[in-house]
């Protein structure tokens, strides 16, 4: 009786090893897809990328040309050229060159992967990310207000909240050109309650069509977003859900959709 009851324990024993091994595996297995998702998301965003640095470059490079127009100019006519002037579009160069050179540093940031939590302030990574995604905003004539009552500091992926940031800003510009909205305008707000950080990201694109409009966080939703992967408000959730410890949600209010990021400050 005693040895029957033995080979039971000892069965039962080996069972939840097994079952823990399965749970274990079934974990890792999660992971791994949420990291292929992530990567996924992050080179679906890379062609909108693209064609943010091209908007980002072609005031700059048309800036780059008027500088240098004159100056030939003066060399084909042999007009001898002014030190001070020559001096002046040097500086100048130099500022337009340093400009485009952080455009570099700000995109080659954000798609480099974050290897360990780090502080970093909130309106700093906001400013990188705004000159990520601000020239095409300007193209489309989308007006972005950005207001910051407190500029308090995050311990996290600090690209990971960028990338939320880019997922959101640019879900709310796609609509408001594809609905053809008059006067579109974007406003970030940034503030402390209850010791979180509150990000909040309004449009007035005319709303989310969808119900429950937590649908749109669902993986693969491409609701009204022309040649989109699905995966930027799902991962964004994921994001700051798991990866942040946060919440992302969404509403409609009277004029277009309001996204709130909350990040616990601890």
């Amino acid at each position: 009786m005693r040895q029957t009851r033995l080979d039971d324990f000892l069965q039962l024993e080996e069972h939840n090893k097994e079952l823990e091994k399965k749970i274990q595996e079934e974990v890792r297995k999660n992971r791994d897809k949420d990291k292929l998702l992530f990567q996924q998301n992050k080179m679906a965003a890379l062609g909108e990328m693209l064609g943010n640095i091209s908007h980002q470059w072609r005031q700059p490079l048309m800036e780059i040309n008027s500088l240098f127009l004159p100056i030939e100019a003066k060399l084909h006519m042999d007009i001898s050229l002014d030190k001070d002037e020559m001096l002046e579009s040097i500086n100048k160069l130099n500022e337009i060159t340093k400009y485009m050179s952080n455009t570099i540093d700000d995109f080659r940031d954000f798609f480099a992967s974050d290897k360990e939590k780090i502080e970093f302030k909130l309106l700093d990574q906001i400013n990188s990310t705004i000159n990520i995604i601000s020239g095409g905003l300007k193209s489309n004539n989308i007006k972005l207000d950005i207001i910051i009552k407190k500029n308090p500091t995050l311990k996290g992926y600090k690209n990971e909240y960028s990338q939320v940031l880019i997922n959101i800003v640019n879900n709310a510009k796609d609509i408001l050109i594809q609905r053809k909205i008059k006067n579109p305008y974007i406003k970030i707000l940034i503030y402390e309650e209850n010791e979180n950080i509150i990000t909040v990201v309004e449009d007035n694109g005319a709303g989310i069509k969808v119900v429950p409009i937590e649908k749109i966080f669902e993986p693969f939703f491409t609701y009204q977003k022309l040649n989109g992967s699905g995966l930027g408000l799902f991962m964004s959730k994921l994001i700051i859900e798991n990866n942040m410890h946060g919440k992302l949600l969404v509403k409609n209010s009277l004029h277009g959709a309001i996204f709130k990021i909350i990040i616990p400050q601890h």
